[in-house]
C-alpha cells in the first residue's frame, strides 16, 4: 500500500509507464514494520544507471532512503545523469510511526536534494524536521515552505493531513506565487501511502507535461478519492485505492 508498490500502481492509474530503483525492501503490513532491508549502494546507483540508459524518465520522484550514504548514492545518480523535474518526498515515518530514516540521513537530505528539487513534499512533521521550524497552523505551513524553498527547494507543498480541524490545508509556494487548497478532513484510518500516492501522482502529471500547480491539484484530486473509495483492508492503517477515478462524463 505505499513506497514503490504504492508508486507503480499511481503511474498506472495517471496512464504513465512507471520504472523503479529500490533502496530498501521493508517487511510491513497495515499495523507496522516488521523489517528493513538496505540495498547495497552500488545495486541502487546501478538500477538507476541501467533504467536512465535505456528509457530516459521524463520526471523522477524519490522516497524512502534510511540512511545518508544512500541518499547521497542517490544525489549523484541525479546529478550524473541531469534527472529532472525531480520530485522529494522526504519520507522519514511510516504511517504507523516506525521510523524509515536514521538522523544523520536528513542533513544529507538537506545539503544534497533538496537543492535539486522541483519539488520537495513534506507533511507538517517532516517539515518540521527540515526546517527546525515549530510550524503551527496555516501561518506556520506558509513560513515552512517559505524556508523550503530559501534551502534550495524550486518549490514546496507542505501538506496538512497530519494537522488538527475539520479541513486539510495544502500549501504550496514557488518562490513566487502562493497556492492554498482546502478540502474536508476525512475520518478514515486508510491512510497507508497517501505520502508516497501524492508525490507519485505529481510526478505522473509532470511526466506529461503538466504546470506544477495543475500537476498538485489533480493529485490532491486522486488522493482524496483514493481515500473515500479505500478496500478498507487489514487490522491498522489500511490502504487507498489506486485505481483510477472513474470518469463520470456520460459517451455515446
Amino acid at each position: 500500500g505505499a513506497g514503490i508498490q504504492a508508486d507503480i500502481k499511481t503511474f498506472q492509474a495517471f496512464g504513465v509507464f512507471g520504472t523503479s530503483a529500490v533502496t530498501a525492501v521493508t517487511a510491513q503490513n497495515t499495523v507496522g514494520v516488521t523489517a528493513v532491508h538496505l540495498i547495497p549502494l552500488d545495486v541502487v546507483r546501478t538500477q538507476i544507471t541501467t533504467v536512465v540508459r535505456d528509457l530516459s524518465p521524463s520526471a523522477v520522484k524519490s522516497g524512502m532512503f534510511g540512511t545518508s550514504e544512500l541518499v547521497e548514492t542517490v544525489a549523484d545518480a541525479i546529478q550524473e545523469h541531469s534527472l529532472t523535474p525531480y520530485v522529494l518526498d522526504p519520507v522519514m515515518v511510516a504511517s504507523s510511526g516506525d521510523r524509515l530514516l536514521d538522523e544523520d540521513a536528513v542533513e544529507a537530505i538537506i545539503r544534497r536534494l533538496l537543492p535539486k528539487a522541483t519539488l520537495v513534499t513534506p507533511n507538517l512533521e517532516e517539515a518540521r524536521i527540515l526546517t527546525s521550524l515549530p510550524i503551527s497552523g496555516e501561518e506556520g505551513q506558509r513560513e515552512s515552505a517559505r524556508q523550503l524553498v530559501h534551502m534550495g527547494a524550486r518549490a514546496a507543498l507542505v501538506k496538512g493531513g497530519h494537522g488538527s480541524g475539520t479541513q486539510v490545508v495544502d500549501i504550496l509556494w514557488d518562490g513566487s506565487d502562493e497556492y492554498l487548497w482546502r478540502h474536508p478532513r476525512i475520518e478514515t484510518r486508510n491512510t497507508h501511502g497517501t505520502g508516497c500516492t501524492l508525490s507519485a501522482a505529481i510526478t505522473a502529471g509532470l511526466s506529461r507535461g503538466d504546470q506544477l500547480v495543475s500537476a498538485v491539484e489533480d493529485a490532491l484530486a486522486f488522493v482524496e478519492q483514493a481515500i473515500l473509495r479505500a478496500p478498507n483492508l487489514g487490522r491498522g492503517h489500511g490502504p487507498l485505492s489506486h485505481f483510477p477515478i472513474p470518469d463520470t462524463e456520460d459517451h455515446p
